[in-house]
């Protein structure tokens, strides 16, 4: 159904906001065989271009970075302060592993103060990111030959088949960047109407950086983002707080808080989920943004723009769980909407 190695592999390795060299060096790697040309712009953003009939361009974004921390202070004992890059869920962190990408990668633990030696008043505080710090297990002689501020903090975590779902860290985003190469690999010998530009953007979590550099320079026609959204489908969930339900397929993008997709991509994308059979859901995500928006206003002239987005159940945790057949969905609809643009109507009705 899907690689489920490769998908392994992409969610394992680091990459967070601007620090994102080695899952770009991976993607070069998967990417290049299986287009036209390729290139890395000077902010870090992978563009793989496919050529097409016409010279019509059409961008498909994925990020590459994934919510991490950034060490801010070194106390004289060797522990860690830090701040977040992109938001994080805090009562997620209690003693969990991250790997400190110093001069060499070190694990550590997130600590904080035990409940034994709480106040009362303490213990019904939900935790706040300033309550945790980073314990290396190491003297503070050898963390600070290491470590220096500025250097990144990742979740460790591997991937893991739970049932139908996978189990990752990091599936925010990389299970986008897992469908785009997997539907580059499969459109690899097939003819497309435009040229597609398959983007890999950085700095996403941190505000959209990366696709709104991208899209400037692109000028796309068409774009389409493809990111990750909530899947509340959990005891206690009322229907309309689900946003989307794992195993019911891909969801399509009406609108989140920083785009209200064009109607015209959304019908277009509902009508090739329907002739193709592919199970598909709609998205209305209140709160939270995507490179839909870059894409959507940052070329020249603006773009027709929709979404493709995985459910996700517990995002922005430390793990993050999505289906496996919804992930064959979405690359089996984003593979549609490439190859079938020339054949809507697109004018405003």
């Amino acid at each position: 159904m899907i690689n489920v190695a490769l998908l392994k592999k992409i969610c394992e390795i680091p990459g967070a906001p601007g620090f994102e060299q080695r899952i770009r060096t991976l993607v070069l790697a998967e990417v290049t065989p299986l287009v036209d040309h390729v290139e890395v712009d000077p902010m870090g953003n992978v563009i793989a271009v496919k050529k097409g009939k016409e010279p019509k361009r059409v961008m498909v974004a994925a990020h590459m970075d994934e919510i991490s921390f950034i060490v801010t202070h070194i106390d004289d004992d060797g522990f860690l302060r830090f701040h977040p890059l992109g938001g994080f869920d805090p009562k997620t962190l209690t003693s969990q592993r991250v790997i400190v990408h110093g001069r060499q990668d070190l694990i550590g633990v997130m600590g904080s103060k035990p409940i034994h030696i709480m106040k009362p008043e303490e213990r019904n505080k939900a935790p706040q990111i300033q309550d945790f710090f980073v314990d290396l297990g190491l003297s503070k002689e050898v963390v600070k030959k290491l470590v220096a501020v500025g250097d990144p903090i990742t979740r460790e975590r591997e991937l893991i088949e739970m049932g139908d779902c996978v189990n990752s860290k990091s599936l925010d985003n990389r299970v986008s960047v897992f469908i785009l190469l997997e539907m580059l690999r499969e459109l690899k010998n097939r003819e497309i109407p435009y040229d597609l530009y398959g983007v890999f953007t950085v700095q996403e979590e941190v505000g959209i950086r990366g696709a709104q550099k991208s899209a400037h320079l692109i000028d796309p026609h068409f774009g389409l983002g493809l990111d990750v959204t909530i899947a509340f489908d959990v005891p206690g969930a009322q229907p309309h707080e689900m946003v989307t339900q794992l195993g019911k397929g891909a969801a399509i993008k009406i609108m989140d808080s920083s785009t209200i997709c064009d109607y015209r991509m959304v019908n277009y994308l509902k009508e090739q989920a329907d002739s193709h059979s592919i199970p598909w859901q709609p998205e209305i995500l209140t709160g939270g943004g995507t490179d839909t928006a870059g894409i959507q206003r940052s070329g020249k002239s603006g773009s027709i723009t929709g979404a493709i987005s995985i459910p996700l159940r517990h995002i922005h945790q430390v793990i993050e769980m999505a289906h496996k057949e919804d992930i064959r969905a979405c690359i089996d609809l984003l593979k549609a909407g490439v190859q079938n643009l020339d054949q809507y109507d697109w004018s405003f009705k």
